[in-house]
């Protein structure tokens, strides 16, 4: 395997060039610790933070910001979205509230960003 990215933990953006496999990475281009550490995740558990919109009634706009507290792992980030969209929260909300708990087993949760 051979995979080019760049590393997002710092201003620095360094390009990094990821061989080997999942067990034996081999990486280059970093100029810290960190970078190996996120190229490893980034092949093995890539995690993501979801942000959307679910629709309210009752609120001043039609919809409300949500995102999830914590990273999920991406392989889950079609199925948070699909979960939302089906949604349909009654205001009033506060910013904070849970609005859907412990997604798929992980320990993240759905949150809302703004008061409405």
């Amino acid at each position: 395997m051979e995979k080019n990215l760049v590393c997002i933990v710092c201003p620095i953006g360094c390009r990094l060039n990821i061989t080997g496999t999942a067990d034996d990475l081999k990486v280059s281009g970093n100029t810290c610790k960190k970078g190996i550490t996120y190229a490893h995740d980034e092949i093995t558990n890539p995690m993501r933070m979801v942000c959307t919109t679910v629709k309210i009634k009752g609120g001043i706009h039609s919809v409300i910001p949500v995102k999830t507290d914590k990273p999920i792992p991406e392989k889950y980030k079609l199925e948070v979205v699909k979960m939302v969209n089906n949604i349909e929260l009654t205001s009033p909300i506060k910013m904070g509230d849970i609005i859907i708990s412990d997604l798929f087993g992980t320990g993240v949760n759905i949150v809302a960003e703004r008061n409405m």
